[in-house]
């Protein structure tokens, strides 16, 4: 693991995020400063000194050598960052402001690399008061009529703007209430017609999976807790056109689905990585289909959390016609 960058914060214009790349391109640690600990910080790296900056968890902390600076953070692996280029790097940083990146996630909400003491009257006090649901809850509800019409939109957004790919799963089991949600939002996904031109198969068989894991270049991460295989079906869509085209149609029908289904993945706290890559014929093999596979969705808990990616600028991805 690499120190790479610092990068502003997410949620406030004082403090930074800390990154390191590991070989992997989904190996990755952040540590969040807040704006006392990155003055700390700074300030040791102006008097060229050793010294020590405590978090905010009180038990982990930043120790500043001459040749190699080390982050001891609690219940985490230890993080090192050669003294001089962090030194640069933080006092670059610190000479112009810097508005926070605009994704909507929860103050400290990733945090992988120390852990934030709780005050339980404070949740207490907070669970009682913020009795709204989620709005991928509310999505996913088998009770609507009990969904509240004040739901705020901006936490589907925090789904969109939390969610990421990983390949390391836990082992932990996902809860069957959580694979039958991710499923109920492949059915409500929209379809060309509504006739819903896919099938879903869902994998448990430890040799089925490890057989995908062959089929798909030998991606071993394939072999996850939950898999899901989404396939075209395009005899169901029951419209006038061309073969070619209702195949198109449910090549779309099916993708739809499952990007439901990875959404409602993360909405429930779970991860996901879409597997494109795999031998079509083989999958039809092992499955016992004649329908065409469009993608794999591998879900489970993941071996640790990640904070967002940076994307491109809308500027940059949006071209308007006028």
């Amino acid at each position: 693991m690499q120190f790479q960058t610092i990068e502003p914060s997410y949620t406030s214009k004082e403090g930074c995020r800390l990154v390191w790349k590991g070989v992997d391109e989904d190996d990755t640690d952040v540590v969040i400063l807040n704006k006392k600990e990155l003055e700390d910080l700074v300030e040791i790296f102006k008097k060229n000194s050793t010294g020590e900056v405590e978090l905010e968890d009180q038990s982990s902390f930043i120790r500043v050598n001459s040749d190699v600076t080390q982050f001891t953070l609690t219940n985490h692996p230890l993080l090192e960052a050669q003294t001089t280029d962090l030194q640069q790097q933080v006092l670059e940083y610190a000479k112009v402001p810097h508005e926070p990146q605009y994704v909507y996630i929860g103050s400290k909400e990733f945090y992988p690399s120390v852990w934030i003491r709780k005050d339980d009257k404070v949740q207490e006090k907070f669970s009682k008061t913020n009795q709204k649901q989620s709005l991928i809850e509310a999505i996913l509800s088998s009770e609507p009529e009990k969904i509240k019409q004040d739901l705020s939109p901006t936490d589907l957004f925090r789904v969109f703007a939390t969610r990421r790919s990983t390949r390391k799963f836990d082992k932990t089991k996902v809860e069957d209430w959580k694979v039958d949600k991710i499923l109920s939002a492949a059915d409500v996904a929209p379809t060309a017609g509504n006739f819903q031109g896919f099938q879903v198969f869902l994998i448990k068989n430890k040799n089925t999976k490890e057989a995908l894991v062959e089929a798909a270049n030998k991606q071993p991460y394939v072999n996850a807790p939950v898999v899901l295989v989404f396939c075209t079906d395009p005899s169901r869509v029951k419209l006038k056109f061309p073969p070619e085209i209702l195949e198109k149609f449910s090549l779309q029908d099916a993708t739809i689905a499952a990007a439901f289904s990875l959404l409602a993945a993360s909405g429930v706290g779970l991860s996901t990585i879409w597997i494109g890559m795999f031998d079509e014929e083989k999958v039809r093999k092992i499955l016992g289909t004649d329908l065409r596979p469009s993608s794999i969705l591998c879900i489970g808990y993941p071996d640790k959390k990640k904070p967002p990616k940076s994307r491109r600028n809308l500027k940059e991805l949006i071209k308007v016609i006028e």
